[in-house]
């Protein structure tokens, strides 16, 4: 397809390509990935989420770059992408989750709420006259004493995940969260996985880089202190640095034994000559 023939589809949102492409919600996707990352990892004891929060400029409060939010007390969400967009998002989803509450007498499921989000985004794909939401959300929380993560990307399908990322950087941290994630993480394990995931993507990471929060059922939605998020950094940097070391002692040992070689193979070729 040429460049006018695609332009002639790319203005709306409402219309198909000829190969069933609707390039607004495409470009959505691609101004999610240009976003820094949010990492969800779903444990045995509730959902961690992990967002690099880096400050743009050293004159930035840091405190102001919000990329965790609380929806209800059971329920919290990442965002990746448009911050603006995203806002409008987390509104919807805790007018939504506070009139299930006045309507119902009871706190929204985690998968309900989810899918009310995705309904809300879902629409602006096939309206005219509006565009696409250029932000993704990860939604997670615990439903009835069952962790729960949902992430919502701007087309408005709603998938469920046992650990994802939005946002950049997304084949490097997606292939670690699958090596790495393993049923039965504990809550603090799950954190440091989060941490492990983003340094793949950015190995200048340093614990202030970091927001991190957790949803459980003892405890609802919590913000993890600069202290803890500190403390589980540098265990995993700790872990890194003795993978290295171990990595260099296992080189020396083979040039070690390489040399041991040498020496033989010398000493066999000394008697051989003294022989003939």
């Amino acid at each position: 397809m040429g460049g006018n023939d695609q332009q002639a589809y790319d203005r709306g949102t409402s219309l198909f390509s000829p190969d069933g492409r609707i390039y607004q919600v495409e470009y959505a996707r691609e101004a999610v990935s240009r976003g820094a990352p949010s990492v969800g990892v779903r444990t045995a004891e509730g959902v961690v989420f992990v967002a690099m929060s880096r400050a743009s400029s050293t004159l930035m409060e840091a405190e102001s770059i919000e990329k965790l939010h609380k929806l209800d007390d059971h329920v919290g969400t990442a965002s990746a992408g448009h911050v603006a967009d995203a806002r409008q998002l987390i509104d919807f989803a805790r007018r939504q989750s506070q009139g299930n509450r006045l309507r119902y007498g009871e706190p929204v499921g985690v998968e309900a709420l989810t899918k009310y989000v995705t309904d809300h985004v879902q629409e602006n794909t096939q309206r005219g006259g509006t565009r696409p939401y250029g932000a993704a959300l990860l939604i997670g929380g615990v439903e009835r004493g069952e962790p729960r993560l949902f992430a919502a990307d701007p087309s408005g399908t709603p998938n469920e995940w046992k650990a994802t990322v939005i946002g950049g950087g997304r084949k490097a941290i997606q292939g670690h969260l699958e090596e790495e994630w393993s049923e039965g993480l504990t809550l603090a394990a799950g954190i440091e996985l989060g941490v492990e995931a983003l340094l793949t993507f950015d190995e200048e990471l340093s614990a202030p880089d970091l927001a991190v929060a957790t949803i459980t059922e003892a405890d609802g939605y919590r913000i993890v202190p600069e202290g803890e998020v500190s403390t589980a950094f540098e265990a995993v940097r700790g872990t890194d640095a003795e993978d290295g070391e171990d990595d260099d002692e296992g080189s020396e040992e083979d040039v070690a034994d390489e040399g041991v070689a040498s020496e033989d193979d010398t000493s066999d070729a000394d008697d051989e000559a003294s022989d003939e």
